[in-house]
């Protein structure tokens, strides 16, 4: 009877401690203080954009205060790094998209992260395409005039970005692998300082996000070419496609999304999944207003969605010769 008794009380002690887990209760409880979501670039931008609108809207539904935190450098290494070294327990979160889960891995021999492996992806929300802007001296207005004059005078087109293995660099040369023009690369350290040039024409073109060409192509100081979109957008309503444009498989979209360290509790990502989910309808518009689309990919679609980003553009990377040290 004794043994009995001490053997009820050892299940009913692995069961008090199995709710006390990380399985258990922490996921119960979670989040109890405050969540950080990591940003690796600086304010302004897309990344930063989709930070702040997930921070902002897990802060009301989570009880918690979520906060955005910067941490730009190294091409977005040092933020993503950040977050693979931290602990997967919900608390510290990333902003992540094509530049830091997808390129990184084919721009860098030594990348200290494997996003496929290190990092689990909570939720797709953002989507936003690329416009070819050109500066508004240019003496072409669509994308096959350019196409052609860039064959006809190879390197005489000077065609921007904002620094070497960013997105806009990488559409860049994209542009030129499939469409066989030749135009001189000019590397910039941000988007405003490609646009200190373009607009007054030191410069000839820019793949930009259309949040960030937006204002430019409004006001008439650069013009719009070419979306890399399935369908033109509405609020560029006047700027074809580049498949309009005579540019056929040239649909490049830049999505961002929220990312967890890998070995984060199932729970605790799938509360994470829910409270997003339930958001979307209110982050739409504000989504919209900016020029992107709202992204609503089930859950068990995100990992495969990725890995087939990661397969197209690291050929893409390999063709174009793009290595970084």
């Amino acid at each position: 009877m004794k043994s009995y008794r001490a053997g009820v009380k050892i299940i009913l002690l692995a069961i008090v401690l199995l709710s006390l887990s990380p399985a258990g209760s922490f996921a119960q409880t979670y989040p109890d203080r405050t969540v950080r979501i990591v940003v690796p670039i600086g304010p302004g931008g897309g990344y930063d954009f989709v930070g702040r609108l997930l921070a902002d809207q897990l802060t009301k539904r989570l009880g918690q205060p979520v906060v955005v935190e910067n941490r730009p450098g190294a091409g977005t290494i040092i933020g993503t790094q950040s977050v693979v070294t931290s602990p997967a327990d919900g608390y510290t979160l990333l902003v992540g998209g094509l530049s830091n889960i997808v390129f990184n891995v084919g721009l860098y021999k030594k990348l200290a992260y494997d996003p496929l492996v290190d990092l689990v992806p909570v939720a797709l929300v953002y989507n936003l395409s690329y416009v070819l802007v050109g500066a508004s001296n240019l003496p072409y207005s669509s994308a096959k005039e350019i196409i052609e004059a860039a064959k006809k005078n190879p390197e005489a087109l000077k065609l921007a970005n904002a620094g070497t293995g960013t997105g806009q660099h990488l559409v860049g040369a994209a542009f030129i692998k499939f469409t066989g023009a030749r135009m001189l690369e000019v590397p910039y350290k941000s988007s405003p300082a490609v646009f200190a040039d373009l607009l007054p024409g030191r410069v000839d073109l820019f793949f930009d996000s259309i949040t960030g060409a937006l204002p430019h192509i409004k006001a008439g100081r650069a013009k719009g070419i070419a979306i890399l979109a399935s369908k033109r957008s509405p609020i560029l309503p006047n700027v074809p496609t580049m498949t309009e444009s005579g540019v056929p498989n040239l649909e490049i979209d830049s999505w961002i999304g929220l990312f967890a360290p890998a070995k984060t509790p199932p729970a605790v990502i799938a509360r994470l999944q829910r409270e997003i989910a339930a958001a979307l309808p209110e982050l739409k518009e504000r989504i919209e207003a900016s020029g992107g689309t709202v992204v609503d990919m089930p859950a068990d679609k995100l990992g495969a969605f990725i890995k087939a980003e990661s397969g197209r553009w690291l050929q893409i990377i390999r063709e174009a010769g793009i290595q970084l040290d």
